[in-house]
């Protein structure tokens, strides 16, 4: 028998894997591409080839800790509403499911800049075009997984409100998290001036609130209530 307090800080230690993950694969995508500069951005691929196939074994280590994430919180909060811990299962797998066919891009746009057959079939320029093309389509297809990123912390959220165990200004801010997300996604794709300009704002409070949990998961765990609204513990 697992105690609800070391369920909880194991799904904060997978949380905190998806975050260190995640962060350094993001760090090194956004250090490759180049807006609108085919040649600056493959030959910024060719130059970290080592770091490309780094960054996507990085995003695969990411998704297989936020699958098992997704399963810990929904062991540890399933009695509170079976159908939302169900929910945000599903959210997360088809988000991971996205992230990894993004990085499949990623890892195809390092190998077209590194071999010189695609060079000698389509020229320079049209290998280093191609290039650019997949690293945009990873670029896009990483806002796209965003729907996924911020909707499973809608269930959470109102699980973390509902259970009695986290406290309610942390489930709510889980809930706005999903928010921020959102309007990066829609300001991009409608609005990329505003994008530019919003993009390190609306960042915050994602990073802000998603620590939150973590640190709650690792430190605290679940805080104890009444004997008789306890969370059952998990077998």
């Amino acid at each position: 028998m697992n105690s609800p307090k070391r369920i909880a800080r194991i799904a904060g230690l997978l949380y905190l894997l998806v975050a260190i993950f995640a962060g350094y694969a993001f760090s090194v995508f956004t250090r490759l591409y180049i807006a609108g500069d085919a040649d600056a951005t493959a030959a910024n691929v060719v130059a970290n080839a080592g770091l490309v196939r780094i960054a996507v074994v990085a995003d695969f280590v990411m998704v297989i800790a936020w699958v098992f994430l997704a399963l810990t919180l929904y062991r540890l909060l399933k009695h509170v509403h079976q159908g939302a811990a169900s929910a945000m299962v599903v959210l997360v797998a088809i988000g991971a499911g996205i992230v990894s066919l993004n990085d499949v891009f990623v890892f195809e746009g390092m190998q077209v800049a590194t071999d010189s057959s695609y060079a000698a079939a389509l020229g320079a320029g049209g290998a280093n075009a191609l290039v650019l093309m997949l690293l945009d389509t990873q670029r896009y297809g990483g806002l796209a997984s965003s729907v996924f990123m911020g909707l499973w912390l809608v269930p959470l959220g109102y699980l973390a409100y509902k259970s009695g165990v986290f406290p309610k200004a942390l489930g709510v801010a889980l809930i706005t998290v999903c928010v921020c997300y959102h309007v990066k996604l829609l300001a991009a794709f409608l609005a990329p001036d505003l994008w530019k300009v919003i993009q390190g704002y609306v960042s915050i409070p994602i990073w802000v609130f998603e620590l939150w949990m973590v640190l709650y998961l690792l430190l605290i765990g679940v805080r104890t209530v009444k004997s008789d609204a306890r969370i059952p513990a998990a077998a």
